[in-house]
């Protein structure tokens, strides 16, 4: 609330814009959502909460019709989503932006399930204007869009996501725009080692320092190429190969189809747009530097689906949930809580590797079907 006043006031340069937490360090749709809730609480805490616990409800709504749409999960174990004790102090104690960037990503994953890609990615990039973190799941998301449409409809909705985002940033993009992409989108804050929940065995001068956060990122990227070629593009030949087949799309590509022609897409299964998106994000979480405790929004409500995508039996599935919801309540954090979470976080990646593949394909790779029609 502290970092929205300055905003209400007048104040369009990011620079500016500070709280009792520091600077502000989210983008445009941060400012608009928590200026209208301290409109609509006039700033007080419970009315605050009241909303959040409609949100909290909302967001549920949204991953059990995921999770009903993909039947990855047996119905009883739909109940482990609503048993987390740290998911709901997120939610309705803390009041966490987190919370709304979730919502919004897991409607634009709804859309996406229905094939509604165009839809589904402006919703993205809303959810990307709340908090950053959405942008774990862009990788998985862009391998996704390559395989399900052609060149125009890549680049169209690619465009729309853009739009929203330009939009959004405008008041301050046409006043201080070089202080608001700096301070909205920066990729290179160092979190405080006191707060990790992930990495807290580490010392703090490694935790901070360059070395340490090149190493993960490094992890990262090679986790996703790998993933990208032997997983989700295993059906194409590999990730070299469907690259190929777009650069020869590109290459044929021209502004009189642009205009006058709609885009085509391929009918991919919905347990495997939602696997893919669910373990791109998971691989980010693996790889991140920090985990602050709010963080455990941005994977809780995947991790369900993840356990019950590996081979692995219930009772281990069961177990390592429960172990990652223990990790997440330990506070503060400490050497022994971190390195188990990041232990059952590599076990599950592991498992997630292992796991049978199938047809990303809902019928024949290489029919073409007009984006109206249905899933069977």
């Amino acid at each position: 609330m502290s970092q929205v006043t300055g905003f209400l006031e007048g104040e369009r340069d990011y620079g500016n814009l500070k709280g009792d937490t520091g600077p502000l360090v989210y983008p445009a749709g941060f400012l608009y959502i928590y200026s209208a809730l301290q409109h609509v609480t006039r700033g007080q805490v419970y009315p605050a909460q009241i909303l959040f616990g409609l949100l909290y409800i909302v967001n549920l709504a949204i991953v059990l019709s995921i999770y009903v749409k993909t039947s990855v999960v047996p119905w009883w174990a739909l109940s482990l989503l609503a048993l987390s004790k740290r998911v709901h102090s997120i939610f309705v104690l803390r009041l966490f932006n987190d919370c709304f960037a979730t919502t919004f990503l897991h409607a634009a994953l709804f859309f996406l399930l229905k094939q509604k890609w165009h839809l589904g990615l402006i919703i993205f990039s809303a959810a990307v204007s709340v908090k950053m973190n959405v942008l774990l799941y862009a990788p998985a998301l862009l391998i996704l869009m390559l395989q399900a449409m052609d060149v125009f409809g890549v680049i169209s909705a690619l465009a729309g996501a853009a739009l929203v985002q330009i939009l959004l940033g405008l008041p301050f993009l046409l006043t201080h725009p070089v202080a608001y992409l700096s301070k909205a989108f920066n990729l290179g804050r160092v979190f405080i080692h006191f707060w990790s929940v992930n990495f807290k065995f580490v010392p703090e001068p490694t935790f901070i320092s360059r070395e340490f956060a090149v190493a993960l990122l490094v992890a990262h990227l090679g986790l996703l190429t790998v993933f990208a070629h032997y997983r989700w593009c295993r059906h194409e030949g590999g990730l070299p190969s469907l690259l190929r087949l777009k650069i020869a799309e590109l290459s044929s590509f021209s502004m009189t189809r642009f205009y006058c022609t709609s885009s085509t897409t391929k009918l991919l299964r919905t347990e495997y747009i939602a696997t893919t998106m669910f373990v791109g994000n998971f691989i980010g979480i693996v790889c991140a530097r920090s985990l602050h405790y709010q963080f455990y929004s941005w994977y809780f409500y995947s991790l369900p689906y993840l356990l019950w995508k590996t081979p692995f039996p219930t009772l281990l599935r069961l177990t390592l949930f429960v172990v990652v919801e223990l990790c997440w309540n330990v506070y503060p954090s400490n050497v022994y809580s971190s390195l188990l979470l990041l232990v059952v976080h590599l076990v599950v990646l592991g498992g997630l590797w292992t796991a049978s593949l199938g047809n990303p394909y809902a019928d024949d790779p290489n029919s073409r079907l007009t984006a109206k029609k249905k899933q069977p």
